[in-house]
Order: C-alpha cells, then structure tokens, then sequence
C-alpha cells in the first residue's frame, strides 16, 4: 500500500507539471540590445505592457547602448546575446568565420527628402546641390543611391553634387536650418521632416526595386552567433516569437501605440501618425527563399560598387545565415 500511494504522488507531481501554465515554467533568458527610445524600445515596451514575454517563456534582459554601433561591439564582447543590426555586417563577420544568424527586424528604409519649395524636381537636379547623407560616405542607402544614379543619369551623385555626411541627428538638424539641399535620411528622421514639410523625392526602397531587386528584403534584424547562444544555453526562439506578437499588435492596435507614445515622443499628432504609419509599413512577413535571392543579389551590387571598407574583403553570400523561425 505504501509503495501504491507514492507512486500516485510521484504520478500527481508529473502530471501537475505537464498540465501547469508556460509562464510558471522556467523562461528562456535572453540579453538584447537596445538604444533609449529608438525603436526596439517601442517593441520591448508592447512585449512588456501585454505580458508578451511571460505568454513566450521569455525572461528578456534590456542591454541599453549609446547608439547603434555600440550593438556590434556588445555582441562580440559576449555582454548581449542579440542585437538589431544590418544582415551586410552579419554576412561581413560570417565569411570571417562567425557562425552568425539573421532574422528580419523591420524592411522600413529612409528617404531622400528636399524641402517642400525646392525646385529639384528629379535626381539630375542634384547636380552641384549640398546633399546630406545620414552616415558615413559607405553607407548602404548612399552606395545604392550612386547606383541608381549612374544607372539613370550615367554620373556619379558623389562627383556631381556636394555630399556632407553626418549623424542622422545633425544632417536633420543641417536640412531644417536650410543649409542642406536635400537629405537621405533614416525613416524615423524621414518621417519627421515629412510632417514638418519636406518633400520625398524618392524612397531607398524606389531605388532598390529599380535596381532590379524584387522583393526588398528586409536589411534590418537581429543578429545572433548561433555558437555563443547555444553554448551559454539561450534559445532565440521565445525572442523572436514575442516580437512577432508585439509587430502585430503594433500593426492593428492604435490603442498600443497609445501606451507607448511616450517612448515615441512626437511633438504633435501628424508626426506621432507618421511615425506609426512607417513603422507598420516596415513590420517584415516571413523570410522566404524570394527574399534571400533578393539578398543574393543585393549583396553583389553591393560587392560591385563598393570596396572592402563597405563589404569587407572575402566576402561573400551566405544563404545559411538567414534563420527560419521554427515556432
């Protein structure tokens, strides 16, 4: 009889566990990189409100940095387990032998703006204009721009008009105070000059499709050494499936915009619609076999027009390093 009531109990006990709720379970740590009040911190914030992380066993750990270049730095440095980067630098570290994944983060892409006045009407009237470029003179948008330019003019935006390059900030700051001509600037930035009057005259997505590269993928995602996380024991897996809750939320729900508008921080209703309206326009589908030929592609334009500041030397195309979501 002894023997028969503990096995009952031990019984009771197993079944208990199979039958107790995700969140009673242990959750999956995992360290993520983000930058105060960009826009992985609109995602982090909606996981949190909506209980996001605990409905995907997710024990999130916020790693806040100065700025996106820092998220690099935190991955290699072993103090994060994800960060949200471009899948160029991932491809740049994997041909060195990094064992780095890729899993879409947002395709939202900036835009080249002028002000609402301005009399260039077409690429051609860049020629001897100041041209502002969010970054530095290898920065992805800017090289495509070139690309398209000798494509449709037969001359090098570069050579022809007068290209200041800066922080997103100060080249917003240099375009509103008149002394830019026009701008290619990062979506957030394009969408707030957008409200305030500036005209878009042509979208890096518009570049990328005429570059003949269809479907746009996604540049932007969360990159992880597929070594490192399994090593230390972290399953990507929860991450990602609570940042797919929260896109959709974001993507339907403006009662959930509401309740992170204070992390947005707009300065009136048209820049806080704006700012809405790019993000859900950029929340990426799934990555497909459509989506890496794109990458393919893209990475060879890339490889042609730039030097190995821009792709690295040795580098080439990956297709293992774009993840597919299992969950």
């Amino acid at each position: 009889m002894h023997d028969r009531r503990q096995a009952l109990r031990v019984g009771a006990g197993v079944l208990a566990f199979a039958l107790a709720p995700i969140s009673a379970r242990a959750a999956s740590t995992v360290r993520l990189t983000s930058v105060k009040y960009g826009t992985v911190s609109w995602l982090i914030e909606t996981i949190r409100l909506y209980g996001l992380d605990k409905k995907n066993d997710l024990d999130l750990k916020v790693v806040e940095v100065a700025n996106n270049q820092a998220g690099p730095v935190a991955l290699l440095a072993g103090e994060a387990d994800v960060i949200v980067t471009d899948w160029t630098w991932a491809l740049r570290l994997r041909a060195k032998g990094n064992d780095l994944k890729f899993s879409p983060y947002s395709s939202a892409l900036g835009s080249l703006l002028v002000p609402k006045d301005s009399s260039i009407k077409t690429l051609a009237d860049l020629e001897g204009k100041r041209l502002g470029i969010a970054g530095t003179s290898i920065d992805k948008s800017w090289v495509l721009l070139r690309a398209y330019g000798m494509k449709l003019l037969g001359k090098d935006l570069e050579k022809i008009s007068h290209p200041v390059y800066g922080a997103p900030p100060l080249i917003t700051e240099e375009f509103r105070n008149g002394r830019l001509d026009a701008c290619l600037n990062f979506w957030t930035y394009a969408a707030r000059l957008t409200t305030e009057g500036a005209r878009q005259l042509l979208t890096v997505d518009d570049i990328i499709k005429a570059l003949d590269i269809s479907p746009v993928p996604p540049l932007v995602g969360f990159v992880w050494s597929q070594k490192d996380v399994q090593a230390n024991g972290v399953s990507v897996e929860p991450l990602l499936a609570a940042v797919s809750d929260a896109n959709k939320l974001l993507a339907t729900s403006d009662e959930a915009w509401e309740r992170i508008k204070p992390l947005v921080k707009p300065v009136n209703d048209a820049e806080f619609a704006a700012l809405r309206e790019y993000f859900r326009s950029g929340v990426p589908g799934p990555w497909t076999k459509a989506e890496t030929d794109s990458a393919g592609k893209l990475t060879q334009l890339l490889i042609d027009l730039g030097d190995s500041e821009l792709v690295g030397d040795g580098t080439r195309f990956d297709p293992n390093l774009f993840h597919t979501h299992t969950g």
